[in-house]
């Protein structure tokens, strides 16, 4: 009877697989319609934008929220009231029946509690109703978000507030209001409240700089354009992974023979029933608003790329998050699954979440961008080189802000740039600061000094994209008129590293205001006062300055002795959000309060510890249940064999022949031995970690003494697999996943 159970259960796995692959071969393309041609005619129909508050609001209420979204001004209770009526009738109309607050918890994902608009009378009569007080705060129960030890279970009120600043759009038949998210004593437990906060903090920081070369300059907000990477495969192979479906990446998989070494699939034609799926997404998200403008396949089979244009930070962080909702929910409607994660195929390219970033004005000037003549690059200069010090001294906490347990896999690993934050300007912007650096003196300058610096960086073109090639290898790089962040994970909320570089050059910004105005303050004039300080900054700042490959050994080298660090253990980096520095950036602005940022970081050790245990525990259940028996079946029927040509050849020819299959008997014995004791060695490990009570020592060990086996793991199974009976493997294989559309 075991053994009826025993064949049965290899069967129906096998067949598993097989059936996944024949109901791929069955598909055929989900067709769609936009309702419109012109992508002009219906976007933003779900938002309600201030367009719509024009149409639908009194006069005082618009000018109310158009104050409000302008200026940061917050609305009182009976503005709010006016505001809610009009948007009611809005969302009424198009065929909303509830409304949720839309927030960004510390689970890197949004969160949302619907409500309806129904509301019965004291006599059973139904209405719907919908107040000033309910658009602008909430009260969800916060217990079960992670808060770092912020808030107690048994404590657990916390509250929701409008951000006026995003507008509110409707998903489905529920009206969604973003809103930041605190606990009831006021700490933030959300990504917005402190991302807001670091945008006040550039905004007032850069005005006060902006005001050196315009007096009109009286808004800076920081613009963002996030490159959105991502892999699809289909919903019946996703399903017969179980590591797929719990850990978000294959745990276990050989390399296929082809994959991307031809650089075949980027940029080449989009499959028939993925560019379905694209046009379908696309158009739900041109309908909330969302400016998606790009779309290409990336270099990994079925791995591809979509882009908008660029927004205030606030708002494309929120756009993002709900483009991946999107995403994910399009991509079941074409019996596809995207996956997010950083590395979800070993071997093959991972992908990331590109930023880029930049600075803006309310006059149209984007600080980034040269002028056309020298009191404007002057302005750029300036900007350019506060951004470059800004990540020189918060190298450590720029890197941490990326840094989490999926991009661990990514970082460094020649499709991502490495854990180590530098800066690639390229050669021309690289020798001007260096003429600067080489020109400017401490002492007073002379007039000839002073004209031929001037007319030096007047020099500089309007846009510098085509004097420097571009330098995909680097972190943070230059690319003509922004930065671009490329070491943010395709997973990840972009409040996180968009928090930390905000603060950081806004904390930048202020000290240089400072440092100019003592010098002008010893009877230099303004220019001067600008150029030496600089000049001091371009030395201080130099060793983060690099425009090689940043994937070489000779960079890790040269990385090591200018004192740029490079540690690839997620919680150590994680550590770097309490250094001095760090506190001085976060808590001197502030954006966190001691309590918050340390209650972020246990939330991040716990983040960790958690994604790896989860690993940890799937791979040990694939491995003993899945993969071990059928390894076994499998040298069970060479045995079998061996057996059989015993009973058939004479010794000599039944050595001749049963040799090879002995030898395999024996690998495939040792790669069970192996799997089997390396599966029980982790979970004592395991065991041995859940009892540690502080969260930094815990996450250190699972890094240390749980996550290797994983790996090591793997790489036995991953012999097997080419070892055993292709009809008997119980799981899709990665040629499969990434060649079957």
């Amino acid at each position: 009877m075991k053994i009826y159970i025993f064949v049965l259960k290899f069967l129906f796995m096998a067949e598993l697989r097989f059936s996944a692959l024949r109901e791929v071969f069955k598909r055929e393309p989900v067709r769609f319609q936009a309702p419109s041609r012109i992508v002009s005619e219906y976007f933003g129909t779900d938002v309600f934008d201030l367009h719509k508050m024009e149409h639908y609001l009194s006069k005082e209420a618009y000018r109310v929220v158009k104050r409000a979204i302008e200026e940061g001004k917050s609305l009182t209770r009976q503005e709010a009231e006016q505001v809610a009526i009009g948007l009611k009738a809005w969302a009424l109309e198009r065929g909303a029946t509830h409304f949720t607050h839309w927030f960004h918890p510390l689970t890197d994902g949004t969160a949302e509690k619907h409500d309806g608009f129904l509301e019965v009378g004291d006599r059973g009569h139904v209405v719907e109703n919908f107040s000033g007080e309910v658009l602008v705060q909430s009260e969800p129960d916060a217990s079960s978000f992670p808060s770092g030890g912020i808030r107690n279970t048994f404590e657990a009120r916390g509250y929701t507030a409008w951000d006026v600043s995003s507008p509110v759009f409707i998903v489905g038949t529920t009206l969604c209001i973003p809103t930041i998210f605190v606990s009831f004593t006021g700490e933030a437990l959300d990504y917005k409240a402190p991302l807001l906060k670091a945008l006040s903090e550039l905004d007032r920081a850069a005005v006060d700089v902006c005001q050196y070369f315009d007096k009109n300059v009286t808004k800076v907000f920081a613009t963002l354009g996030i490159e959105q990477e991502y892999f699809l495969i289909d919903e019946a192979l996703y399903y017969a992974r179980p590591d797929i479906v719990l850990a978000e990446r294959t745990l276990m998989g050989h390399q296929s023979s082809k994959d991307q070494q031809l650089a075949d699939h980027y940029f080449s034609s989009i499959p028939e029933r993925v560019m379905w799926f694209i046009k379908d997404f696309e158009c739900e998200a041109h309908k909330l608003g969302i400016p998606v403008k790009t779309r290409h396949n990336e270099v990994a089979p079925n791995q591809f790329e979509c882009a908008p244009e660029y927004e205030e930070v606030n708002l494309a962080v929120d756009h993002n998050q709900l483009l991946m909702d999107i995403m994910k929910r399009v991509a079941r409607k074409h019996k596809f699954r995207v996956l997010f994660h950083e590395k979800p195929f070993a071997g093959i390219n991972g992908s990331g979440k590109h930023n880029n970033w930049s600075m803006a004005t309310n006059t149209g000037v984007n600080l980034l961008s040269p002028g056309k003549n020298p009191k404007s690059n002057l302005q750029f200069l300036t900007f350019l080189i506060n951004v470059i010090k800004a990540v020189h001294d918060s190298n450590g906490l720029i890197r941490a802000s990326v840094m989490n347990h999926s991009n661990s896999y990514r970082l460094g690993g020649h499709e991502a740039p490495p854990a180590i934050i530098s800066v690639f300007l390229g050669a021309y912007l690289t020798n001007i600061l260096e003429e600067i650096a080489r020109k400017v003196t401490d002492r007073k300058m002379t007039p000839a000094l002073k004209t031929e610096l001037k007319l030096g960086i007047g020099k500089i073109p309007e846009i510098l994209l085509d004097n420097t090639d571009r330098n995909r290898t680097s972190p943070f790089a230059f690319t003509g008129n922004r930065f671009e962040f490329r070491a943010v994970g395709s997973s990840a909320n972009c409040s996180g590293p968009m928090i930390v570089l905000n603060a950081a050059v806004a904390h930048q910004l202020i000290k240089f205001r400072k440092e100019v105005d003592l010098v002008i303050r010893k009877g230099r004039n303004k220019d001067e006062a600008i150029f030496q300080v600089l000049k001091k900054y371009i030395r201080e700042s130099e060793n983060v300055l690099f425009e090689g490959d940043n994937y070489s050994k000779e960079w890790h080298q040269e990385a090591a002795r200018r004192g740029l660090t490079n540690i690839p253990s997620v919680p150590e980096t994680l550590k770097y959000y309490l250094s001095p520095r760090s506190k001085d950036v976060l808590i001197g602005t502030r954006i966190f309060n001691e309590k918050e940022l340390e209650g972020r970081v246990e939330v991040e050790y716990e983040k960790f510890t958690k994604k790896v245990q989860i690993e940890a525990r799937v791979l040990g259940d694939v491995a003993i249940n899945h993969i071990v028996p059928t390894a076994i079946r499998y040298m069970t029927s060479l045995l079998e064999n061996v057996k059989g040509l015993k009973d058939v050849f004479s010794e000599p020819e039944f050595e001749r022949l049963a040799g090879a299959r002995k030898e395999m008997i024996i690998t495939i014995s040792d790669h069970i031995t192996a799997v089997k004791k390396m599966v029980n060695e982790m979970v004592e490990e395991r065991k041995k970690a859940n009892v540690i009570q502080d969260s930094y020592k815990k996450a250190i060990a699972y890094e240390k003494h749980v996550k290797p086996y994983i790996n090591e793991i793997r790489v036995r199974i991953d012999k097997l697999e080419l070892i055993v009976d292709n009809e008997i493997w119980p799981l899709p294989k990665y040629r499969e996943l990434l060649f079957t559309r």
